[in-house]
């Protein structure tokens, strides 16, 4: 499935690949890779408030920056917080390390994307995750939903934060 007039790059309309996952459905399951080349699943953290927080790179200035806001408010949260991008699992160590990022998991959807495919989240002009945040609650649902429309912009951390607090993060 292929969605237009969602997203633009830099004022540029762009395509995503995938579902358009609604506010109150079930959180699709994934598989990811962390920092050792690890799998991780979203059904881990099962019983857990989850903010995924999708970037299209790690190497880019508001990318780094919503990585780090994050991180920052996650020491502040009773949620997990996953920063999925299709950056390799090398450079995802490499920049946790430089900016002493601890309070998320930085996950690799580089493999089989299929966080990208299940949450229709892959850019198909560009072959990258667009910007997202979701809430998933302790049973498993989105409560949270926002696909930036300009990719080379910042979610509403506010909005996003609110909700992982009114699911009980």
């Amino acid at each position: 499935m292929e969605r237009t007039g969602v997203i633009t790059f830099k004022g540029n309309p762009m395509t995503l690949v995938g579902p358009d996952i609604q506010t109150g459905s079930a959180a699709p399951d994934f598989t990811a890779v962390d920092n050792a080349l690890q799998p991780v699943k979203l059904s881990d953290f099962k019983g857990q408030v989850v903010i995924l927080s999708a970037v299209p790179s790690l190497d880019t200035p508001v990318c780094e920056m919503q990585t780090k806001r994050f991180n920052e408010e996650a020491s502040k949260l009773n949620a997990k917080v996953l920063t999925i991008s299709l950056d390799l699992p090398f450079a995802q160590k490499r920049f946790c390390g430089s900016f002493h990022i601890d309070n998320v998991t930085c996950l690799s959807d580089y493999k089989d994307r299929s966080f990208a495919q299940a949450y229709g989240l892959l850019i198909k002009e560009l072959g990258l995750i667009t910007r997202a945040v979701f809430v998933v609650d302790k049973n498993g649902q989105i409560v949270h939903k926002e696909i930036v429309k300009e990719v080379t912009e910042h979610p509403d951390y506010d909005k996003a934060l609110a909700a992982a607090r009114s699911a009980g993060a």
